[in-house]
């Protein structure tokens, strides 16, 4: 029964996307180019360094090394490996879907258990600062005072979901230590003993492993970028029939019990399903004060959006690592960030708003706005030509290595 109902779900929305996209055309090319826009401009030339490199720490033993000295701190807060450390650094800098790359290399290194990678990737698909301060804070909402309050919020509360997603299977952990026999070791000269074990492991030359660093990341990539288009037409799609506000009406009742604005509703929905055009609405939307608005654009921030959680399914459906734990942090993250934006708000920015009116002011945040919104036009400016030549290196090894995998086959 369970699969007939699936089955009647998933025709009757792929049935209701071909009738919207027959029923409103324009507007979904419209949608696409929009999302073709932000990965190849701005994600694919911001995420791909970090994606190389992730890689390549990871295969030459640098992950390990950091894994052993940062163990004392990870396994009391989060009830991780110290390798887990990399992962929550690199997705806080990079953004989503980072964590959950990181998350699933490890686990097929063996270097995570199940369990123990899902604790990961609940806390470490956090929003980049580049997004959170240009995208939403400069771009949408001119404002960058409030940057600080959304990013204190969002990274607080990601630290709080890790130390709560500790308790998660807490007696089904962890695998058995093998470094037992070198603890009377320095800390760092075990670390560095770890580190070469894991690099001799891996028999790969250094161009085999740049190489494959390089496709396996661009290959992730790719299918983001679809992920981004697909959802930001599906949004759109949605808004246009009507669907996204029948949901609004169902939460309208909720926004009201929280004292918050009833026409936020319908930017509230369309940035569950996608952040960016959420909070892009969110900042249009007419309020008494910017408290709501931070209060809504946090949950959504925290929550992630249904297009960068169907990217972290894709990804982790290649591992045994389980989507519900890391469906239930997001959720937990976003009524996390919410309560905090509600403390921090007077001190991270009603405060810091009137201490920018003093005539002689400590800190300016133009200086602030202008060096984001620099990073943001520079990416804008080279991005698409980095995608492109990114693409044809590509090209190139997948068939260099065609060529190198036919040649044994052909003597």
């Amino acid at each position: 029964m369970r699969q007939i109902i699936k089955t009647i779900l998933l025709s009757g929305f792929a049935s209701f996307l071909t009738i919207a996209l027959i029923r409103f055309p324009d507007q979904a090319f419209e949608a696409s180019i929009r999302g073709l826009n932000i990965w190849w401009e701005v994600v694919f030339p911001s995420l791909l360094p970090f994606f190389i490199t992730a890689e390549l720490l990871i295969a030459f033993g640098v992950v390990k090394f950091i894994g052993v000295l940062f163990e004392p701190i990870m396994r009391p807060l989060f009830n991780v490996p110290g390798t887990g450390s990399f992962g929550w650094i690199m997705g806080m800098v990079s953004g989503y879907p980072t964590g959950a790359k990181i998350a699933a290399r490890l686990r097929e290194e063996g270097q995570l258990t199940q369990v123990e990678a899902e604790r990961l990737v609940s806390f470490t698909n956090a929003s980049s600062p580049l997004f959170i301060f240009v995208a939403v804070s400069i771009g949408f909402f001119h404002d960058a005072t409030l940057g600080i309050l959304l990013a204190a919020s969002h990274y607080i509360g990601n630290a709080l979901v890790g130390i709560c997603m500790g308790f998660y299977k807490k007696n089904k952990d962890t695998k058995p230590d093998n470094s037992k026999n070198k603890k009377d070791k320095p800390a760092v000269l075990r670390a560095f003993l770890e580190m070469h074990e894991t690099r001799m492991k891996d028999q790969r030359p250094l161009g085999e492993a740049v190489s494959d660093a390089v496709l396996n990341s661009i290959q992730t990539l790719l299918m983001v970028g679809g992920f981004i288009i697909l959802f930001s037409v599906l949004t759109k799609l949605l808004f246009l029939s009507g669907v996204s506000s029948i949901f609004a009406n169902l939460i309208e009742g909720a926004f009201v019990l929280f004292s918050l604005p009833a026409d936020m509703t319908l930017p509230f929905i369309s940035g569950i399903f996608e952040i960016t055009l959420g909070a892009q609405m969110i900042s249009q939307t007419p309020a008494d004060s910017m408290l709501s608005k931070a209060v809504i654009v946090s949950f959504i921030l925290g929550f992630n959006g249904f297009s960068v959680q169907a990217q972290v399914a894709s990804i982790l459906a290649r591992t045994d690592i389980r989507f519900a734990p890391y469906f239930f942090a997001r959720f937990l993250h976003g009524v996390l960030a919410s309560m905090l934006t509600l403390i921090l708000y007077k001190p991270l920015y009603i405060d810091k708003q009137v201490s920018h009116m003093d005539p002689i002011p400590v800190t300016s945040p133009r200086v602030s706005s202008d060096t984001w919104t620099i990073l943001l036009d520079s990416l804008v400016q080279t991005g698409p030509l980095f995608t492109i030549a990114s693409l044809g290196l590509a090209v190139v090894l997948l068939y260099r290595r065609m060529r190198k995998n036919a040649a044994p086959s052909s003597k």
